[in-house]
């Protein structure tokens, strides 16, 4: 009964006399029916989406139709006055004049018919609490929360400027407070609308708050990521993050760097010119605008046409002055871009050399950075000791190898890897004088030999070793070295299958070419002989010189004492 004598029943009572009205009048019009033709159309959906309103439950608890239905009911007035004076003969009005009006009617007529399709599809109209949008709880199921989205999205698209706020906020609170909302936004959602508002919309804050929502969807999953990125919402971040306010900016590469970290996304960067922008950013934007902007850089980086424009663009000066003064996030990033860049083309490797870049990241291993930095950044300088002055420069620095030499024995297993295969490829032009001031990590190395991964770290441990133990000193220190000792001979073991036999045979060998007694003695007494003699037998590589080596003095002793007797 309420509902039957409330102002949304008298205006859809009002709403479905005047179209009827028009509808009859339309079939008899005078003037201008080839376009009368096509609004009879509209207005037969018309006739049917009001009739579906009025068979819904709780369609007059709806507040979207106190505008909705008002809107329409003069849309409809102004028809009906149209179809009168197309039928009046002695209408003297002009006929541009009319052909404009009637063009506005039905473009307006469309528009609320697409609402009101909208407002019938979300399935509001026949749930009782549509009149307050209340956030669901935290216990809140599945269908509770797919409603509470449609109706969210259908007080965005149709409501006015405080439907528009109060949905987005809602939006954004369910985005945060839940982690797998943003699947079900992907579904339920319009996400193209919500980019649409990104380009289009006149007010500041629902694009801020349109980017805030759309950057939190691209970030949240795999899901909602496809969703920002099938509806096209690349294209608008960039724009965003070319044009737009500061907060927008910081918004839009927060979205940018999440829909980029899917390789399937990367190749769109170039297509809307995304390079400059992510560079420019780089190098004007705020810490946030900057940490984000590398972090889609270096997501595109092995893209071959974008590292074309990377190059063309000045990329590589930014991201090095960028490793010295970002925040440790975007120094880990540069670092890791730097890395890429570094690993995969020498023209990029000549461009970092030529800006300095190797004396830059040397001097960032002493400072106080990340491992995940150190770790970008000692990749970055393997790839440049590809070049033979490069090598030649990091050889010869006492300073730096000391701190590779830390690394070997003090970081994680991935700073660990990285500094052996480093030292390894180094060890060739590393003088006596360096090799000494790094036998520290000798044993570090020994114990590294043991670890069967990564493929290729056992193969380097040995050649850096065999490299170090060139000199007198070290040999003498390593053997002193009980621990190393006992590994070297559990690594001779024939037993021993984790270790390539031809490893440890190779370190015998490179302990015992000085001919120090000492030595032999020490791998003698240790039990290097019966392995040594197992593995010349077994034709192991170099296992008979190194059994020849160490039985020197061994066969002496023999002779000696069957010369007594």
């Amino acid at each position: 009964m309420q509902s039957a004598t409330s102002p949304l029943q008298t205006l859809l009572d009002l709403i479905n006399e005047t179209l009827s009205l028009i509808l009859r009048t339309s079939l008899t019009v005078r003037s201008f029916a080839g376009r009368w033709q096509p609004l009879r159309t509209k207005l037969a959906s018309l006739q049917t989406s009001v009739a579906d309103i009025s068979d819904s439950p709780h369609w007059a608890e709806n507040p979207l139709l106190y505008t909705l239905l008002p809107n329409l009911l003069s849309t409809l007035q102004r028809l009906k006055a149209l179809a009168d004076q197309c039928n009046d003969t002695s209408f003297t009005g002009g006929k541009l004049h009319m052909q404009s009006d009637l063009d506005m009617a039905a473009a307006s007529l469309t528009n609320q018919l697409r609402d009101l399709d909208l407002l019938l599809r979300s399935g509001v109209l026949h749930q009782s609490n549509a009149i307050v949008l209340s956030h669901p709880g935290p216990g809140s199921d599945k269908e509770n929360l797919s409603f509470f989205i449609r109706d969210l999205f259908t007080r965005l698209q149709i409501g006015g400027v405080e439907f528009k706020k109060k949905a987005l906020e809602s939006l954004l609170q369910l985005l945060e407070d839940d982690d797998k909302a943003a699947t079900l936004v992907a579904k339920e959602g319009n996400v193209a609308y919500l980019i649409h508002l990104l380009d289009f919309h006149n007010q500041p804050w629902v694009r801020e708050q349109a980017a805030s929502a759309v950057s939190l969807l691209a970030a949240s999953n795999d899901e909602s990521r496809k969703a920002v990125f099938e509806e096209g919402g690349l294209g608008p971040l960039l724009r965003l993050l070319e044009s737009g306010t500061t907060t927008l900016k910081e918004k839009a590469a927060i979205a940018v760097e999440a829909l980029t970290a899917d390789p399937e996304n990367a190749w769109a960067v170039s297509a809307y010119g995304g390079v400059s922008v992510l560079i420019e950013s780089i190098r004007s934007g705020t810490p946030a605008t900057q940490t984000h902007s590398v972090g889609a850089i270096r997501n595109v980086a092995d893209v071959e046409e974008i590292k074309a424009a990377l190059g063309e663009e000045g990329a590589v000066p930014v991201l090095l002055q960028l490793l010295l003064s970002g925040t440790i996030t975007a120094q880990e990033k540069s670092a890791n871009c730097l890395a890429i860049l570094a690993s995969t083309d020498e023209y990029f490797r000549a461009l970092i050399i030529q800006e300095r870049g190797l004396q830059r990241l040397m001097h960032l291993i002493q400072d106080l950075l990340s491992s995940e930095t150190l770790e970008h950044v000692l990749r970055a300088i393997a790839s440049l000791s590809a070049s033979e002055p490069c090598a030649r420069v990091l050889s010869s620095s006492t300073l730096f190898l000391i701190q590779l030499a830390e690394f070997i024995k003090q970081g994680n297993s991935i700073l660990q890897q990285i500094s052996v295969s480093l030292l390894s490829n180094l060890s060739i032009s590393i003088s006596d004088g360096n090799k000494r001031a790094i036998s520290s990590c000798m044993g570090s190395l020994v114990k590294l030999m043991e670890s069967p991964k990564p493929v290729g770290l056992q193969e380097s441990a040995s050649q850096a070793l065999v490299s170090l133990l060139t000199v007198r000193s070290n040999r003498k220190e390593l053997v002193r070295d009980e621990k190393s000792v006992m590994r070297l001979i559990q690594m001779l073991d024939p037993r021993n299958e984790a270790v390539s036999h031809k490893f440890p045979v190779m370190l015998i060998s490179a302990i015992l070419a000085g001919g120090s007694q000492g030595c032999r003695k020490r791998l003698a007494v240790a039990g290097a002989h019966p392995h040594l003699q197992k593995l010349a037998e077994m034709e192991v590589a170099g296992a008979k010189k190194a059994l020849q080596r160490l039985s020197g003095n061994r066969l002496k002793t023999i002779f000696s004492l069957t010369w007594r007797e």
